[in-house]
């Protein structure tokens, strides 16, 4: 089912073996062609369009695009127990590894008289996307929510596409978590237009917002590229990936489990083992197609299996897979080996590591305290998770008294003549004809 890659006897760069590791393709150029009309429409737009546009997308027509408080009450009143009971409980793992993110100030003394102090600002607004469609997703609510919750951000918004099913509303149970979180602003918009709602505000509805985050499909991603410097971004979050470097005391039916339930996202998730075992290699793909028999969504998930995305590669040692797994950057990494926290240390590249064999992703995606909004495509190169850093920014407060002023002045002076610029240096010597 899942094609094979050979990568023993072969030392590549990373470029090389990025390239063994192909991802699928997605034409996020074509599509912020095809959202353009619908960016335009929002911004100029009222109310209207925007139940318009969930006509033309979603099938249905919402009765407005704010949710009322009324629903989010009664969607939380009438939530399953044990659900509330689980979400409550991830919440709490969540707020706990997030709140030792918390940024401190810090105040440096440069000289006698000359200080930089740094603090850490959250933005104003924050504009937070709930994906819908195949799945429901309250933990992306938990994972956006509670990050910007202790990150002190005083306004937040949150979207999520409506459903026939709920009357044009969102999915009851992401209006619950919302209500559980004291999230009390909820839009029932998806796709490009959710987040251009966010990046212009509408008139009488939605303020504008600073930033957005949160996962999507490729016109949400589209749109985020799209109007990145209106707002600020997270990422534009891809496809799902899981990577699984192993070796031969690796279970068989955990990796092929782990590689399934990633799969089970999207036609186009990535699923790569990477072994130093052939016997593993072939035990993994006879439980894989086993499991994916018995599964719920098989058909979604042999075709993500199947893509060109997802593969078994074949290395010499455990040293020449960590080269290929930091060269991949998958989203998340899971490693199974004999030394896996060893192995782990060597991990540069990855969205989120994974250890052992009690640490799959499945824990990460609701209850491990981690964040599951991470980097994909490869980005997690350059890229991290979502964080409480993510709605913080650094700003520095300088302030020089007059000797410290006076003892630096010249250093200026000859700097901005070097580059040509003497109103600088004039601005620095100005202050002293009024000493």
């Amino acid at each position: 089912m899942i094609r094979s890659v050979d990568l023993r006897g072969k030392k590549l760069d990373k470029a090389g073996y990025q390239a063994e590791l192909p991802r699928a393709k997605l034409d996020v150029a074509q599509a912020m062609a095809l959202i353009e009309p619908i960016l335009h429409r929002v911004q100029h737009g009222t109310e209207r369009d925007l139940i318009s546009l969930a006509e033309e997308f979603d099938g249905i027509t919402p009765a407005s695009i704010r949710v009322p408080q009324s629903e989010l009450d009664t969607a939380l009143e009438q939530l399953d127990p044990k659900i509330r009971a689980a979400l409550e409980l991830s919440a709490e793992r969540i707020r706990k590894v997030h709140s030792d993110q918390i940024r401190s100030d810090s105040k440096t003394v440069v000289v006698d008289g000359g200080t930089v102090t740094e603090k850490w600002i959250p933005v104003d607004r924050v504009g937070l996307y709930v994906p819908g469609g195949r799945a429901v997703y309250p933990s992306s609510v938990l994972m956006n929510v509670i990050p910007a919750q202790i990150a002190k951000v005083q306004s937040i918004a949150v979207a999520s596409p409506p459903q026939k099913e709920f009357g044009g509303l969102p999915h009851p149970t992401i209006l619950a978590t919302c209500a559980l979180l004291g999230i009390t602003e909820v839009y029932a918009v998806g796709g490009a237009q959710a987040i251009a709602l966010f990046a212009y505000g509408m008139k009488d509805l939605c303020l504008k917002c600073d930033l957005v985050t949160g996962p999507g499909n490729i016109y949400v991603a589209a749109a985020k590229r799209a109007l990145r410097g209106i707002i600020g971004i997270d990422s534009e979050a891809g496809p799902t990936e899981i990577a699984i470097l192993a070796d031969d005391t690796a279970i068989p039916a955990d990796v092929a489990a782990d590689l399934i339930s990633q799969a089970e996202h999207d036609v186009i998730a990535a699923a790569v083992l990477v072994t130093t075992s052939s016997q593993l290699a072939i035990a993994v793909e006879k439980e894989v197609e086993k499991r994916v028999a018995a599964t719920k969504h098989s058909e979604r998930i042999r075709s993500a299996l199947t893509g060109i995305q997802s593969a078994i590669v074949l290395v010499d040692s455990i040293e020449q897979g960590i080269d290929v797994v930091n060269a991949y950057a998958a989203e998340h990494l899971e490693i199974q080996t004999k030394n896996a926290a060893r192995d782990a240390s060597h991990i540069r590249n990855a969205g989120a590591v994974f250890i052992g064999r009690f640490s799959p992703v499945s824990l990460g995606d609701y209850s491990a305290g981690s964040n599951h909004v991470l980097p994909t495509g490869g980005c997690a190169c350059h890229s991290s998770g979502l964080s409480v850093q993510t709605f913080l920014r650094g700003l520095h407060f300088i302030e020089y008294d007059q000797k410290a002023f006076t003892d630096i002045l010249q250093t200026v002076v000859t700097l901005a003549n070097s580059e040509d610029l003497p109103a600088h240096g004039e601005a620095m010597t100005a202050r002293l004809e009024n000493l």
